[in-house]
């Protein structure tokens, strides 16, 4: 079986968070103590993922260098994709296609946060899924803001609708994608829409359509967090503070799993302790040591 490969899109011109975005990618704000990006990065690293390609706007390619390096102090590879304009998340897997080379993949929205236990186990069980694609979806109370899954009676999934009038269940379809191999032969299939996007939501379609499609309930276990507005932004910032502070654990740290993935040993997880001096995340990693 292909190695399943990773990609984190954190394009796009981040207009709902201006006037903040307006100097600084979303995906660069810090959600309480560390960039946005280390959430999904932390995510794709649980699936098991160690190829990621990060697929940035041409001018804030840069910065996301220079805050990931190339993967290396995690035992990770990185790829930097540009993104000329944002058209649609089905983009991604045209950007993405030489990177990919046929083999399966799990994309994840630069601006998504997911915790829970058994998360990993999750994640793992959708990447041993080799034809296909598996999505997750997540009870909100406001679906009419997503891709929607409208469920049969049987349970099976009918359809998914893009930001629904009348939204047919409170299910919403989360920024985390396993696609098979497939994804982007697909992608180069899908219309743009009447935004003018490829839509991720014509991309499932086809799956759903040869019957290969899998959505997986998220249930109450699970925090899944979109940190795309000034409110969510907070929200997800207080979040994380406050799990961090109650059980003395961090949440999204790309050293953390690497290390318990044995990706680095203690060594290298020192030399990245050092890095951040004597704060709490700093104290953090040398506690995993110790």
């Amino acid at each position: 079986m292909t190695a399943r490969k990773g990609i984190i899109l954190a394009g796009g011109s981040g207009t709902r968070l201006y006037p903040i975005t307006m100097g600084v990618s979303k995906q660069l704000l810090p959600v309480y103590d560390k960039p946005m990006i280390y959430y999904p990065l932390s995510v794709l690293m649980l699936a098991g993922i160690r190829e990621i390609a990060i697929i940035t706007t041409p001018d804030d390619q840069d910065q996301f260098r220079r805050l990931l390096k190339d993967g290396a102090q995690w035992g990770l590879e990185f790829t930097f994709i540009v993104q000329p304009a944002p058209e649609g998340l089905a983009q991604a897997y045209l950007l993405a296609e030489d990177f990919l080379d046929g083999a399966p993949s799990a994309m994840v929205l630069g601006d998504n946060l997911f915790f829970g236990h058994g998360l990993p186990d999750l994640l793992q069980a959708a990447g041993r899924q080799d034809t296909g694609g598996t999505v997750f979806g997540y009870r909100v109370a406001d679906p009419e803001r997503y891709g929607v899954v409208d469920f049969a009676e049987d349970g099976t999934v009918r359809r998914i609708i893009e930001k629904p009038t009348n939204p047919p269940s409170s299910y919403a379809v989360t920024g985390l994608y396993f696609l098979d191999g497939t994804a982007s032969e697909r992608a180069r299939m899908v219309q743009k829409s009447d935004r003018g996007e490829l839509e991720i939501v014509s991309l499932l379609e086809s799956y759903l359509k040869d019957g290969t499609l899998s959505v997986q309930q998220m249930g109450r276990g699970y925090a899944w967090l979109d940190t795309g507005t000034h409110s969510s932004l907070l929200d997800a910032g207080n979040f994380v503070r406050t799990l961090s502070e109650r059980q003395g654990q961090q949440i999204g740290s790309p050293d953390e799993v690497a290390y318990v993935q044995g990706w680095i040993d203690d060594a290298k997880l020192l030399d990245r302790a050092k890095l951040f001096g004597k704060n709490a995340y700093g104290s953090y990693l040398r506690w995993l040591v110790d």
